[in-house]
């Protein structure tokens, strides 16, 4: 376990806001020190720690409270199912970020559920996985289209109510177009990661509006829930029509 410090602190001084604090865990010693490197040149990120077991990876995710975790095991392994668990008991504002081999086997549902915010293949490039950090950070999700596409898929294969019953019902162009400008700008906050209150605010509108519009948008789209809605969003890109 290590606690970090390095060049991002000092460059972060010039930028107007506070560097994203990034806790990097993975078992494999040349990945986990690369992307802590690479981090460590960002002016606005720093890395707070970095693990290669699940002791210290949930002690440095208690004591340092990082803004993001960069996460290498996956949520359906033994080690990746404790640091969820640890992750929630904490009630932390972290968010996490899986990083995932080319064709992973895990359960990205039960990833997302969990409370990981974004899905990064272990393949992608730097400029790629810095985005998501910062995309994360600032409250969006982050899958890529395959990915989200094969969440939608398994939510599906679960027994709940699937988010492709309207693409049947409709077909996707015509299910953006059944979504008033109102519903669109929700369901753009919605994938941003805005809470209820939250987007009241942004909209001036009450809260029970904020709600009455979500029911209309889970009946006419076929899904369930928020993470749907913001899965549903990103897949058709709806997250940025408003």
């Amino acid at each position: 376990m290590s606690v970090l410090t390095g060049r991002s602190e000092t460059l972060s001084e010039e930028c107007a806001l506070p560097p994203i604090r990034v806790l990097v865990v993975d078992d494999q010693p040349l990945f986990r020190d690369g992307i802590s490197q690479l981090l460590s040149t960002q002016p606005d990120m720093t890395v707070v720690g970095a693990a290669d077991n699940i002791a210290d990876a949930i002690e440095l995710l208690r004591t340092t409270r990082p803004d993001v975790a960069l996460v290498g095991w996956l949520a359906s392994s033994a080690n990746g199912q404790k640091f969820f668990a640890a992750y929630q008991d904490a009630k932390l504002a972290t968010r996490i970020v899986m990083l995932v081999n080319d064709e992973p086997k895990e359960d990205f549902v039960d990833a997302v559920r969990l409370g990981c915010c974004g899905i990064v293949p272990k393949q992608t490039s730097t400029e790629l996985l810095l985005k998501s950090i910062r995309k994360v950070h600032a409250g969006e999700f982050w899958l890529d289209r395959i990915t989200t596409a094969d969440v939608i898929r398994r939510l599906a294969k679960k027994g709940g109510t699937a988010p492709t019953n309207a693409g049947a019902r409709l077909g996707v162009r015509d299910q953006g177009a059944a979504l008033s400008t109102r519903e669109r700008e929700i369901v753009s906050l919605v994938a941003q990661g805005f809470k209820n209150k939250e987007m009241a605010e942004r909209m001036f509108i009450s809260e029970q509006t904020v709600k009455n519009h979500l029911h209309n948008i889970f009946d006419k789209l076929g899904v369930s829930d928020r993470l749907e809605l913001a899965l549903y969003a990103i897949h058709y890109n709806l997250h940025d029509q408003a």
